[in-house]
C-alpha cells in the first residue's frame, strides 16, 4: 500500500476520532511510513528537519506520542525505538520479533499468543493496561550468514 494511501487512511481516521492531524503529525506519519523497520526519535528529527527546519526533540515526541495513541505507530520497548504499523486501522494484537545482529523488527499478530498471555495474566490476578512482547534473537538472513563453527 502506498505511502499516500496509508496517510489518506489515518487523515480519515483522524477525521472520525475527532482528532486534529497537524502538519507536523503528518509529517512524522509520513516520515514512519516511508522507514523500514524500526528508527529512534533521534533519527526522525534529523530527518524532519529536512521538511520543518526548527524541529526540536518535543516537537518530534509529541508527534510519536500521538501516532502512538491512535496506534498508527508501535514502541519497541528494548530498542526506544518506534514501527510503522500498517494494521492501524483495528485493534490488533501485537509480538515483535527484533535481530540482534542486523536490527529488523517482525510485527506478528498472534491471537493465540495473545489469549495466553491474557490468561496467564488473570490467573496471577493481573490486569493488564498495556502491554509489549518482545523477543529478541536472529532473523533467517543472518542465521544463515553466521559460520557453522558458531
Amino acid at each position: 500500500m502506498s505511502i499516500q494511501h496509508q496517510l489518506e487512511r489515518a487523515e480519515q481516521l483522524c477525521q472520525q476520532r475527532g482528532v486534529r492531524f497537524t502538519p507536523t503529525r503528518r509529517h512524522v506519519f509520513t516520515l514512519m511510513a516511508g522507514h523500514k523497520g524500526a528508527v529512534s526519535a533521534y533519527d526522525l528529527l534529523d530527518r524532519l528537519k529536512e521538511l520543518e527546519p526548527n524541529a526540536k526533540p518535543p516537537t518530534v515526541y509529541r508527534a510519536l506520542d500521538f501516532l502512538l495513541t491512535q496506534g498508527f505507530v508501535h514502541k519497541v520497548e528494548s530498542l526506544n525505538a518506534f514501527l510503522f504499523c500498517d494494521h492501524f486501522a483495528e485493534h490488533h494484537p501485537m509480538q515483535l520479533l527484533i535481530c540482534t545482529q542486523c536490527g529488523q523488527v517482525i510485527e506478528l499478530h498472534d491471537e493465540a499468543i495473545n489469549n495466553a498471555f491474557e490468561q496467564q495474566a488473570q490467573l496471577h490476578g493481573f490486569a493488564i493496561t498495556s502491554q509489549s512482547i518482545e523477543a529478541h534473537g536472529h532473523c533467517r538472513q543472518c542465521q544463515a550468514e553466521k559460520p557453522a563453527n558458531c
